[in-house]
């Protein structure tokens, strides 16, 4: 869309912005402005409200570097999840995928993305240091690397196995391969997703099925 297609500088601007967000093009953004603009005012003022406070008051977990509202996020401030079991993964959107199953009830650690070196991405831009005061405190029995079956994922699983071997404690499993090589756990349906959990493998067997 050029910019003299639109007859409004103000709402040329909104689309471009809409347009900026992942998988929303410009013809997709000019729906949405559109229907905010039929919106009334009071409806308009709480969504551009909302995503205010997102950006402004949303922190991040100190335990386990989820998105809360508060210091410790609900999951890490409930005392009925097991506290022993902690299940690693890549960002909150597995933690959703996750939770929706109904099949894991322990605690989680977001590791806020994954090893890609090509992208530039290495071990100390994610949380493994915190992930690492966490099985330094003696409660955690068990880790649970459910992280999507992909190159980045696997690299990812290699590092972090080898980093907690100083940890022989600690059991470390992994989500069995009822996710495809190459699909990410955000868009695997939730039975396969809680049989791959239900099922976790010793992360030496997954290891050696590479």
């Amino acid at each position: 869309m050029e910019s003299n297609t639109f007859s409004s500088k103000r709402l040329e601007a909104a689309i471009s912005q809409f347009a900026k967000l992942p998988g929303i093009g410009k013809k997709t953004a000019l729906r949405l402005v559109l229907h905010l603009l039929k919106q009334e005012k009071e409806k308009v003022l709480q969504f551009t409200e909302a995503l205010q406070m997102l950006r402004e008051e949303v922190k991040y977990c100190k335990e386990c570097n989820n998105i809360s509202d508060d210091v410790l996020c609900q999951m890490c401030s409930n005392p009925m999840r097991n506290a022993a079991v902690l299940c690693v993964v890549e960002d909150i959107k597995d933690v959703i995928s996750i939770e929706a199953t109904g099949q894991f009830h322990g605690l989680y650690h977001v590791l806020g993305g994954l090893i890609a070196p090509l992208d530039g991405v290495g071990p100390e831009q994610l949380s493994l240091d915190l992930l690492l005061q966490r099985c330094e405190n003696g409660e955690v029995q068990e880790i649970i690397m459910a992280i999507s079956p992909t190159i980045e994922g696997d690299t990812t699983v290699f590092y972090i196995a080898k980093m907690l071997r100083q940890f022989p404690q600690i059991k470390i499993t992994s989500i069995a391969r009822g996710v495809a090589f190459g699909g990410e756990l955000e868009y695997t349906d939730e039975l396969t997703l809680g049989k791959s959990i239900h099922k976790r493998l010793p992360i030496d067997n997954y290891i050696n099925t590479q």
